[in-house]
């Protein structure tokens, strides 16, 4: 049960900790004049050495931080509730953390390939185009000025209100404009919570597999991850709760719906499970909700959101991927007052979204041609989704068939390295998701991420022809 992904930051594991009781500090999790954990206590919960811990309290007490009383313990001091501020930045570099910043994911998706099996983005071909240019025209008719104004940083205020409307009426989500913000994008909005909610050495659970570029975010937060696998059938709640009493978590990352990578749904009787144990332990589930629409069959069970009552779920749904990709429109849904919190983060990131992009996205997706799309754009991924299983029919390579979504994760027969068909594939343009880089520990090297979303039919099959010769020449 104790796992964790490696912290990647570059200073010494007593900074880590010395930053750790600061974030805390600031946040008022500990008061002025509280006393805090004793040195074997917090060693304990951060699984350090208890020196480490003690030459964090050295410094802590030093940066008068923190007060010594004679045989009882460690203090909040009222000095200790100010933000720290850097004045000499080159005196004090090595005390600064730094953290790399890598992101695998974008690498293999910068590449030049001609069989795209990366990305998990719809093909071009299939998004109607021509209809959506006839309503960027509209825009310009209704909002001759759009170009010469900002949004509000919490986003225009129309389209929050038809989104809100959208959420009661089919997912029976009790939202009001106010409790919405539109971000660019599901990664902005993932970094923008992180940014929040995670500090050094915080823990934040996350699925096994996951979303590779939200581990790294986590990482780049100096945060500890704790994995839970994810399977058809959902979670393991039991072992879900007993890392949240045990290491108490700022928040759960998940992606239940057509998750990516597996395309596993966490089924309805769950959620509400799920949510409640989130309450007792105060632990705030993220919910990335960007493949719900994309469904082969019946259409999934309510978001975790629908289950909330007291404020411990933050909903991002994402349009990016099936209505407008270069739009990148995003709604982010929580309650007061993290939203405010979550304002200020938006306004500090880029102080709104475009305007003309909501305004656009508004009108087409309150059309009824967006409907329209959306049922031929199911029929015709389902197409692509079974001209993938065709190819792979016969390889001895394992997947589980999804429900929805935009990808297949497959596991490798033992004969075949993953490590070494990555290699050959690019050298023939042939690119797929390596399955460690969604793993955060790092250790699912027999596994991949094929997505069949974005080539066309004829490249699709071509290039999985092609990727099987591969794996049967290696």
């Amino acid at each position: 049960m104790k796992q964790h992904a490696r912290v990647e930051q570059s200073h010494p594991l007593f900074r880590q900790v010395y930053d750790y009781m600061v974030n805390r500090i600031v946040r008022e999790e500990w008061k002025v004049h509280d006393k805090l954990p004793s040195i074997r206590v917090l060693a304990e919960e951060l699984q350090v050495h208890r020196l480490t811990v003690f030459k964090a309290y050295r410094e802590l007490a030093s940066s008068g931080r923190v007060y010594v009383k004679d045989k009882s313990g460690y203090y909040v001091s009222p000095a200790g509730m100010l933000r720290e501020e850097r004045v000499d930045q080159e005196a004090d570099a090595a005390a600064v953390p730094v953290y790399s910043l890598t992101n695998p994911m974008s690498d293999i998706q910068r590449m030049p390939v001609q069989y795209q099996f990366s990305q998990a983005l719809i093909d071009p071909g299939l998004l109607p185009n021509l209809f959506l240019s006839d309503y960027v025209k509209k825009v310009f008719d209704l909002y001759p000025k759009v170009m010469g104004t900002y949004s509000s940083v919490q986003g225009d205020e129309e389209l929050r209100g038809v989104l809100s409307l959208h959420y009661q009426k089919h997912f029976k989500l009790q939202l009001s404009p106010a409790e919405l913000l539109i971000t660019s994008g599901a990664q902005q909005a993932i970094n923008l919570i992180a940014g929040l909610v995670l500090g050094p050495m915080d823990h934040v659970m996350v699925e096994r597999p996951t979303y590779s570029v939200a581990l790294d975010i986590f990482r780049r937060a100096g945060a500890r991850l704790l994995p839970v696998t994810i399977t058809p059938e959902g979670y393991d709640l039991e072992a879900v709760e007993e890392l949240m009493r045990t290491y108490r978590p700022r928040m759960f990352y998940i992606n239940p719906t057509h998750h990516n990578p597996t395309g596993y749904t966490v089924p309805a009787r769950q959620r509400k499970l799920l949510v409640e144990l989130a309450e007792r332990y105060r632990c705030l589930l993220v919910e990335d909700d960007p493949f719900r629409d994309i469904y082969f069959g019946e259409a999934p069970p309510a978001p975790f959101f629908a289950y909330d009552t007291e404020g411990w779920v933050i909903y991002i749904s994402s349009f990016s991927k099936y209505v407008a990709p270069g739009l990148r429109i995003c709604a982010v849904a929580c309650r007061h007052p993290f939203m405010e919190r979550l304002i200020t983060a938006k306004s500090m990131a880029d102080n709104g979204s475009p305007l003309l992009n909501q305004k656009i996205f508004l009108h087409y997706y309150t059309s009824p041609r967006l409907q329209q799309h959306l049922g031929k754009l199911r029929i015709a991924l389902q197409v692509h989704k079974e001209i993938m299983e065709e190819e792979l029919a016969g390889s001895g390579w394992e997947w589980s068939a999804p429900e929805g979504g935009l990808n297949l994760w497959i596991k490798l027969p033992e004969s075949v390295s993953a490590a070494a068909l990555f290699e050959r594939s690019m050298g023939h343009s042939i690119s797929f998701v390596p399955g460690e880089l969604c793993d955060p520990l790092g250790e699912m090297t027999s596994w991949l991420r094929l997505s069949y979303s974005f080539a066309s039919e004829n490249v699709l099959r071509e290039g999985m022809r092609k990727l099987m010769q591969l794996a049967r020449e290696l």
